[in-house]
């Protein structure tokens, strides 16, 4: 089943239904030097949602972009460990002088 089809169909929906139930609903906005009178409201959330998305997108083209430059590197920076397989104990449990002596270090 196509999943973001199905979402993007849903979210139609809910766009549809929020825009059917706002149509009559109207507000003034201010930008400061020019003032918008009776704007539709699903107008001014909509608009809003827009320019957050943009704004943010400069952000996420940043990281991908460093993602995607550090991933041509191979060596790890210094003091950091790669993931790999894990050492295995020096020594067993069975092999420690203190394995079974019943105190673990409470007085």
């Amino acid at each position: 089943m196509p999943w973001r089809f199905l979402g993007f169909i849903i979210a139609s929906g809910i766009f549809l239904v929020f825009i059917g139930l706002n149509l009559e609903n109207r507000s003034d906005v201010s930008f400061g030097f020019i003032k918008i009178s009776q704007a539709p409201v699903y107008l001014t959330v909509f608009t809003s949602f827009v320019l957050g998305m943009l704004c943010s997108l400069p952000i996420v083209v940043s990281v991908r972009f460093r993602r995607s430059k550090n991933r041509g590197k191979n060596s790890a920076q210094p003091g950091v460990k790669k993931r790999g397989k894990k050492e295995p104990l020096k020594e067993s449990l069975e092999e420690s002088p203190h394995a079974n002596d019943g105190t673990y270090g409470i007085d």
